[in-house]
């Protein structure tokens, strides 16, 4: 039997819902990733996260590669025993720093020359490298290296970053496969404890990534190549880097039936409430972005449109909690985790640039959006979606 289980299929449509096995625990699908670059989901603490009933975060090799430095997580046992989190861990490989830092990489067939965003030293990650970062990581889910190629991309640029692309994630499979690839050791999560023998990690899940911009051809290839190396599961990598919706879906439309059906599907960066909900429609399980977060650091809210139900057309609002409207308004925040504080509290919060502001407003929209998971779940066990 596989890591991934399909449960139950939609009648309307491509969704399903699931149970993906980790190391460290079963999760629900289609499920939604906070972020948590730097080893934490800004302004929370892991306490936060067990209360939103989150059930898996993810974590970026570059930045904590740069801070505090793998040896350091390494020592302390690894990921989860460095932040004190004992749930599912995904690592992204660093690919996508290859489409954000443009202005201070450079690529070569061995791999990435990056400049540190903190201190200008360079640093080159090998697919090879970027796979035993994530192995001294301990992460639960880990990424294959992967060219992100921009929006708009030319058209040949995009046929030979696929190539490119291909070309890594094999290098990225044997090095998982390679058994001088280990994973160490005494305070390591994969060992007995106080083990002191190096085994190899044979828990990580490792998933490819399919690229092609917005071409059908490039698309298609790209599924093929990277479904043809067998991983444990498969993800959409280059879309939401600023091509209109409506082309990002018609690329789910052709590629999502290429890849096996009995292993999770990935669509990373997305997104915003109504996306999530048409690619599940297409068959996607997993998500993560930062938009719940990033927004609740500049004052926006996500809330339902009264009462949690997917199906309306306009089923979640997003207010800008330092209008002034709310300045007397003494309704509860949300009818969640914070229906003790009211919005001309939270308000208050903002102009007086009080920390607590950012903490009260994550919680919100990460509450937001775990829930829009729970009702999509629901839905596609009820038939609705």
């Amino acid at each position: 039997m596989g890591n991934y289980t399909i449960i139950k299929k939609s009648k309307k449509s491509s969704a399903r819902c699931g149970k993906l096995k980790t190391f460290h625990g079963i999760i629900n699908t289609p499920f939604f990733m906070p972020i948590a670059t730097k080893g934490v989901v800004k302004t929370l603490s892991v306490e936060d996260l067990k209360n939103l009933k989150a059930r898996i975060i993810l974590s970026n090799t570059y930045h904590l590669m740069l801070k505090p430095g793998i040896d350091l997580i390494k020592k302390a046992g690894g990921l989860h025993k460095f932040m004190n989190w004992l749930g599912p861990i995904l690592t992204d490989s660093g690919g996508f720093q290859v489409f954000s830092l443009s202005k201070i990489r450079k690529i070569k067939e061995r791999g990435v020359m990056f400049n540190s965003i903190i201190d200008g030293k360079k640093y080159f990650l090998t697919p090879e490298k970027a796979i035993k970062i994530q192995e001294d990581l301990g992460s639960d889910i880990v990424m294959a290296l992967d060219e992100c190629t921009s929006y708009p991309c030319d058209y040949e640029y995009a046929k030979k970053s696929i190539e490119l692309t291909f070309r890594w994630a094999k290098r990225c499979k044997e090095a998982k496969e390679d058994k001088s690839h280990i994973f160490c050791g005494q305070a390591s999560p994969f060992c007995p404890k106080g083990s002191p023998q190096k085994v190899r990690d044979k828990k990580q899940l490792l998933f490819g990534i399919t690229q092609g911009s917005v071409y059908k051809d490039l698309r298609i290839k790209s599924a093929k190549q990277i479904v043809s190396l067998d991983f444990d599961g498969y993800a959409l990598g280059g879309l939401a880097v600023g091509e209109p919706a409506k082309k990002m879906l018609k690329v789910l439309d052709y590629t999502i039936p290429l890849l096996p059906q009995n292993k999770p599907h990935y669509l990373m960066g997305v997104g915003r409430p109504e996306q999530i909900i048409e690619a599940v429609k297409r068959g996607i399980d997993m998500f993560d972005c930062v938009i719940p977060t990033r927004e609740a650091r500049h004052n926006r809210l996500y809330l339902w449109q009264g009462k949690a139900d997917i199906t309306k057309k306009n089923f979640y609002k997003v207010i800008n909690i330092a209008s002034s409207k709310f300045k007397a308004d003494l309704l509860p925040i949300n009818q969640g985790m914070l229906k003790k504080y009211s919005k001309a509290y939270l308000y208050h919060l903002f102009k007086t640039k009080e920390p607590l502001a950012l903490r009260l407003a994550t919680l919100n929209n990460l509450e937001f959006y775990l829930n829009l998971m729970l009702e999509i779940r629901r839905a596609i066990k009820r038939g609705m979606i």
